[in-house]
């Protein structure tokens, strides 16, 4: 459903730690770097990511360059930026290790281009310009061609949370497709490859360069991803053959080195993009998927072939780990890499072509952005460009037991406490709900740095229906929602009341997306908490279903219509149960979100005026299910902070 997480991550205040202009120079001490969509290259030596610095209390997005660097010292080797009005997409090494290719788009002119780097010339060529939406370049296994995934005037950004086409017209009857792209790497036209009906999610070449294996659907791309087939798409003809179409959501799909076997992740999945779940494979002839991590206490969300056999990562309760699959019995122990968050281009690390090193960019709650490389079990820190920022504020990783399930949450705190003092305590809620509050660097100009700084505790709960533990508890609150998982947040604050001088009279309540949802169900279903914000929430679950543009993922968590089984969809709808309402609650949301439509944020606003409940609605213009617009995010900041300081304070 919804793929933002936590206010830390991406989500609520979205300030991610972007900066100014890069310079070739370091950082200085009062600027953070920021690095991603991190590739190792196939010998291991040399790391490609997008890097850019900004000042600690800057909000905005800066813009970035693709910088490349020696793997052993994280020396900057060369960088290049031959767009500086344009956003940059992940770069992809060539076989050979001499060229990366990389896409560059510029919003304003609507104009995506296909660049080619070569690591001993700063000029950087133009392969190939795109009128429209292009991502994911990816070399051929010879080195001669590139693929990319291309929508030909596009009409929205690609990803259900970016602000939706205006509904007007006659609806439906004009979807974007996007489609795998083919162009010489010597340049030219790009040649449409995929069906012009189908929308492809991912894809990868297979090892012989002569087809694709990759996970599409046909129909409108926002909606459909739920239901995408896993299918191989000839290099030549462009004709989509169907290999498995699992009731499961799929991600990462690539083929074995012999070109017989398919890898992917499958799960439930609540937004493309938002990985977890067990390892699968299938045969690339067809045939119904193998599970080769049935059961596993963890949820894996990146993994590819190296020689014969695997590499995976997962989150396995609140740690980050490395997991060695073996292609016919399953998983090997697990390396643990600690409590942080971890980003590459191969999922959460990247890998050299023999599986024997790896690099990522890591952090944690306070610990900015770095980048790490090395022998895949012995990865070390090669950056310090952010070593000068102190640790913000205090963090507990806090675990309790409720009903049958062991479940774990982050307590975020001030820096310093006064003894005998007790403090408000805010309870953020992650959205997804298949998703899991990881930890994130908490930048000065953060939401939750503000808090901290103010004498607020943040809770950040990971419940069942959270990512962390395995399919069955990511599987626990379907047809449930704000029932278990809603429990299992009630038990976690007393937990949290045991461990930390909160007060349980100052309680408050913020969640964006599926955590707005739970914050709508939570004021209409306690009176525990004396202020919340909701962002980007859902109401009520039947109008939603007809309101939405990405109804299919409704049918895994529900498991039915709601013309079918209308009785689930209304137990679990905010709205049935507003008289029961008394929490003041800032509501918040996009003008052109396709994934909970304002709508929903105004039918909630409407009940809670009618209960007579101090209340207030903003909806921010153009924007979708994430706020893209620095001015939008600056002025949802300031308003969460003051309605929590009215009423908590």
């Amino acid at each position: 459903m919804m793929k933002i997480t936590d206010l830390a991550a991406c989500g609520l205040l979205v300030s991610s730690l972007l900066g100014s202009a890069l310079q070739a120079a370091p950082a200085s001490s009062k600027e953070l770097r920021d690095y991603r969509a991190v590739a190792l290259s196939a010998d291991g030596q040399r790391i490609a990511a997008i890097e850019s610095s900004k000042a600690d209390e800057q909000p905005q997005r800066p813009h970035a360059a693709i910088v490349v660097r020696d793997a052993a010292t994280g020396a900057i080797v060369q960088q290049f930026d031959p767009c500086a009005v344009c956003s940059y997409d992940k770069p992809s090494w060539s076989p050979d290790g001499r060229q990366l290719a990389f896409v560059g788009y510029d919003a304003k002119a609507g104009v995506a281009q296909l660049y080619l780097a070569t690591l001993t010339q700063a000029q950087v060529r133009v392969l190939t310009s795109i009128r429209g939406v292009a991502s994911a370049a990816r070399w051929s296994p010879d080195g001669k061609q590139l693929a990319l995934l291309a929508t030909l005037g596009a009409r929205k950004l690609a990803g259900a949370v970016e602000a939706g086409v205006r509904q007007v017209g006659e609806v439906g009857s004009e979807d974007d497709a996007q489609r795998i792209a083919v162009v010489p790497a010597s340049g030219g036209a790009p040649r449409l490859l995929s069906p012009n009906d189908t929308y492809v999610y991912e894809y990868s070449w297979t090892p012989d360069g002569r087809g694709f294996v990759a996970t599409s659907a046909q129909g409108n791309g926002d909606s459909n991803w739920w239901v995408a087939k896993l299918s191989h798409i000839d290099a030549l003809t462009g004709e989509l053959r169907v290999i498995a179409a699992p009731a499961m959501q799929l991600n990462l799909p690539s083929v074995s080195p012999d070109g017989k076997t398919v890898v992917f992740i499958g799960g439930l999945m609540s937004d493309f993009g938002s990985i977890g779940g067990d390892i699968y494979t299938v045969s690339l002839a067809g045939g119904t998927p193998r599970n080769l991590t049935q059961d596993y206490r963890g949820t894996f969300n990146g993994v590819v072939w190296r020689g014969s056999g695997l590499l995976a990562t997962a989150l396995i309760d609140a740690q980050l780990a490395l997991v060695p699959v073996d292609a016919q019995t399953g998983p090997a122990q697990p390396v643990l890499l600690g409590e942080i968050s971890s980003s590459g281009s191969d999922g959460r690390l990247s890998f050299s072509a023999d599986g024997l090193r790896a690099a990522a960019a890591q952090e944690d709650f306070t610990h900015a952005s770095y980048l790490v490389a090395g022998p895949v079990a012995q990865l070390k820190k090669i950056t310090r460009d952010n070593d000068g920022f102190a640790p913000q504020l205090t963090v507990q990783n806090v675990g309790w037991n409720n009903e049958q399930y062991k479940v774990q949450g982050w307590l975020l705190g001030p820096s310093s406490l006064a003894s005998g003092k007790r403090y408000p305590l805010i309870v953020n809620v992650h959205g997804g709900p298949g998703a899991a509050a990881s930890p994130r660097y908490v930048a000065a100009s953060t939401l939750i740095h503000e808090l901290t700084q103010k004498g607020y505790f943040v809770f950040l709960p990971n419940p069942r229906g959270s990512f962390g533990q395995g399919q069955a508890f990511t599987r626990a609150n379907m047809a449930d929602f704000g029932g278990g998982d809603w429990r299992d947040i009630l038990a976690g604050i007393d937990a949290v009341q045991k461990v930390a001088p909160v007060d349980g009279q100052r309680l408050g309540l913020i969640g964006h997306s599926y955590g707005g949802f739970m914050t709508m169900w939570g004021v209409t279903h306690s009176d525990r908490f004396k202020a919340a914000v909701a962002g980007a929430g859902v109401s009520n679950w039947i109008s939603y279903y007809g309101q939405n543009g990405i109804n299919q993922w409704m049918m895994p968590f529900f498991g039915a219509s709601a013309y079918d089984n209308p009785a689930v969809y209304r137990k679990a709808s905010p709205i049935e149960s507003i008289k029961a309402a008394k929490t003041p609650t800032l509501i918040y949301v996009g003008e052109r979100d396709v994934e909970t439509p304002a709508a929903q944020s105004l039918e909630f606003w409407h009940g809670l005026r009618a209960m007579g409940v101090p209340s207030s609605l903003v909806i921010y213009e153009g924007e979708g299910h994430s706020l893209r617009k620095i001015e939008h995010q600056r002025d949802l900041q300031q308003r969460t902070v003051g309605w929590f300081e009215q009423y908590l304070k």
